[in-house]
């Protein structure tokens, strides 16, 4: 709201195609970065995550998303770099983060902040990607909780015993955990090597190499 009222305060404009002043721009981002958890304003994503059931987590982590995501796109940057920082940030925090969890809920929490980031680094260079990468989240995301729910799995402890109840269902979790962490030949691979590629093209290699290392985390 301060964003906007900045803008029409500045520009005289309240159309959001028309945001050329830097400072509305610049707080818009950082206002979606927040609402959508990307770091480093993401320090609310894992506790709520934790503290919510299965289902409201499921919603939280997909529909949620959506808004923002179709306002960070129709925003065109004035400074490109505040997106690039948000989308390492958040590569970086997402994969550190998840490494000390016995909590699923918060581990999907930083995995779905690494997945933001990826998607914010290539949102200024090629929108279709970012809607591609997120497509292919929701996907993954659905997929994990639904069988989470299942399963009636909330830690690491929970899903070790889970063979014995549903062995069909335990034999699926580790591969859509894998595509989840972008490992070849499974699905969540593909989005991240275009962003990489796409990355290159645009003359960003350390930062598509910054990238790809966090996500081997």
């Amino acid at each position: 709201l301060f964003a906007s009222i900045s803008n029409a305060w500045l520009s005289g404009q309240w159309d959001i195609h028309q945001m050329s002043h830097p400072l509305p721009t610049t707080l818009i981002t950082l206002a979606l970065a927040l609402k959508v958890g990307l770091a480093p304003l993401h320090t609310w994503m894992p506790e709520v995550l934790q503290g919510l059931d299965l289902t409201t987590g499921l919603v939280l982590s997909t529909w949620q998303k959506l808004a923002p995501f179709c306002l960070l796109l129709q925003v065109q940057p004035t400074n490109a770099t505040v997106l690039l920082v948000l989308g390492i940030t958040s590569t970086l925090v997402g994969g550190w983060g998840g490494l000390n969890q016995t909590q699923l809920r918060k581990i999907l929490a930083y995995s779905s902040i690494a997945h933001l980031g990826w998607m914010i680094l290539v949102l200024q260079f090629s929108p279709s990607l970012t809607f591609l990468t997120l497509l292919v989240y929701f996907i993954m995301t659905f997929s994990l909780f639904i069988s989470f729910k299942i399963s009636n799995a909330t830690n690491i402890n929970t899903l070790a015993t889970s063979w014995a109840k549903a062995p069909a269902l335990t034999s699926i979790i580790p591969l859509i955990l894998l595509s989840l962490g972008g490992l070849p030949p499974l699905t969540g691979f593909l989005p991240k090597w275009l962003i990489l590629q796409e990355l290159t093209k645009q003359g960003l290699a350390p930062l598509a190499t910054v990238a790809a290392l966090s996500a081997l985390l």
